[in-house]
């Protein structure tokens, strides 16, 4: 999968995460959506709000710089890059969330229905990959 930064106009310190739709897409799970959410280390994220300072969304304290179909977070419900980058998988230019921190993050949100729909795709895979399946 092949993600083009180049409307950012910044090149990041650290490989963002891929979490969300694209992160499913990349799992064989369903197809992506139109944005692209990634969540970044906090030395680019200080910097991007300070580029892109017209687009900056605060969801209880989850700052997103939400601009060319990108939504990079600073965090994911207090959840920091750090935390959600372990055992990602790495690509040339991005990280990919690992599958069980892609589940961990859908089940935070599975009161809504379509993240509900995604956690039961990603239980599925990890079963499935657990039983020789995949």
């Amino acid at each position: 999968m092949e993600i083009d930064f180049t409307p950012l106009h910044y090149t990041f310190l650290h490989k963002p995460l891929l979490i969300g739709g694209c992160a499913m897409e990349y799992y064989g799970l369903r197809k992506a959506g139109n944005d692209i959410d990634l969540v970044i280390h906090p030395d680019d994220h200080v910097v991007l709000v300070k580029l892109c300072p017209n687009h900056v969304k605060d969801l209880y304290g989850d700052v997103g710089v939400c601009e060319y179909g990108f939504e990079i977070w600073n965090q994911i419900c207090t959840f920091d890059y750090n935390h959600l980058k372990e055992n990602a998988m790495e690509e040339a230019e991005y990280l990919v969330i690992s599958l069980e921190k892609l589940l961990f993050l859908k089940a935070l949100a599975m009161e809504i229905p379509k993240y509900h729909r995604d956690l039961e795709l990603v239980v599925q895979k990890v079963l499935d990959i657990a039983y020789g399946k995949e």
